[in-house]
């Protein structure tokens, strides 16, 4: 049995979204810029995509840009809010995704804004009194602070921060990557300026995504040399690519209710099997918290053992695909700066299990069973 469970690092293009691109890879390969025919006919296919989208998130079309996926739109958002908007002061935590982390401390260094990190608890529980304070002192502040934690599966409250970036005049960037195609996200009730989608985080291609940019809100663009997008992103469009998110995006929105009901039934299985069999297996974070985690993903930390620092190795072996943290961290000792700023025992080993509406329960049943093997042979 081969079991997939990184899904929170990319997941299976759906057919039917494979179906929506296959004529853009084929038979319909006009530039869109071009004036001609072929031309017109792709130009057409990216705006009822963009049209698509917007509906799908309560967006304008004007409020989406495409991109080559969530990384180049977090920096899009938050570069240009920085230099075009003047914000000399940001708000981040120190659990963000490197996407948002990396421009930042960019920026910082080279003394274009000043940072400030926000304090959180050993479950990764973001003080939110503290921003409120700097807020206070700092007005129209840049605020970065993502919905889903990709490593933990925490879910921040951005309907609040939200709330507080408005008291304040803030820009409020939210990374939505993991949670875009999995959580309903209505742009008219939320106070966000900006938020992320990547197609291939539900079940769409890899390298698009998109950036919705609140209406008014002008900043500079990223990338130069075309004036494609609306003179926001310059490059000729993925065509096939724009294509396939938005088929991926109506998909998961349209079988949202059922998809989250039955991911979640996994997860608690998995949670069950888990501390069944294995003495000392903990959660990080609030990963274990069905309401204030992603119904996706699980992370486990292991007790210490000889098998820790091969243990994404044994799953292999064993045709179990997992992860330690990020996509971007390799091995499944503590090596994440998520797991690090939380304070965690090197000694224990974590691994991020993370499901689809792919996967099954004898999966479940079959990886469980492996980690148990692994730390409880005796058990088994």
């Amino acid at each position: 049995m081969h079991v997939y469970l990184d899904n929170a690092a990319t997941t299976p293009l759906d057919p039917e979204v494979l179906d929506a691109m296959l004529p853009y890879l084929s038979q319909h390969y006009g530039n869109p810029s071009s004036l001609h025919g072929p031309g017109r006919q792709v130009r057409s296919a990216i705006e009822v995509a963009r049209k698509t989208v917007a509906q799908l998130i309560n967006a304008a079309p004007s409020e989406i840009t495409f991109t080559s996926g969530g990384t180049e739109a977090d920096n899009y958002a938050i570069f240009g809010s920085v230099r075009t908007l003047g914000l000399r002061h940001a708000i981040t935590s120190p659990l963000e995704h490197h996407a948002v982390l990396h421009p930042l401390q960019a920026l910082a260094k080279n003394g274009e804004t000043e940072l400030s990190y926000l304090r959180h608890d050993a479950q990764g529980r973001l003080d939110l009194g503290q921003l409120e304070e700097l807020l206070a002192t700092h007005p129209r502040s840049l605020v970065s602070l993502m919905h889903g934690n990709n490593e933990l599966g925490n879910l921040n409250d951005i309907s609040e921060i939200g709330d507080i970036c408005a008291r304040h005049d803030a820009v409020f960037h939210t990374d939505t990557v993991q949670t875009m195609g999995h959580y309903r996200h209505d742009v008219q009730q939320l106070k966000n300026h900006f938020l992320v989608g990547s197609a291939h985080k539900f079940h769409g291609p890899k390298g698009v995504g998109f950036l919705y940019r609140r209406g008014g809100l002008e900043v500079g663009p990223l990338i130069h040399g075309g004036a494609q997008e609306r003179n926001v992103r310059s490059g000729t469009e993925n065509v096939y690519g724009i294509v396939g998110l938005a088929k991926a995006l109506e998909i998961a929105c349209r079988d949202m209710a059922a998809h989250q009901y039955y991911i979640q039934r996994l997860k608690d299985r998995l949670i069950g099997r888990l501390q069944a069999g294995i003495a000392d297996v903990q959660f990080n974070g609030l990963s274990a918290a069905a309401d204030q985690s992603l119904y996706t993903v699980l992370s486990v930390s292991l007790p210490p053992s000889s098998i820790s620092e091969m243990l994404l190795f044994s799953l292999d072996i064993n045709k179990i695909a997992a992860s330690g943290g990020s996509a971007c961290t390799s091995g499944a000792q503590l090596g994440s700066h998520v797991l690090e700023a939380l304070g965690g025992d090197a000694n224990r080993a974590t691994v991020r299990l993370s499901m689809s509406k792919l996967n099954t329960e004898e999966e479940i049943d079959y990886a469980a069973a492996q980690l148990v093997k692994l730390y409880q042979p005796a058990l088994v």
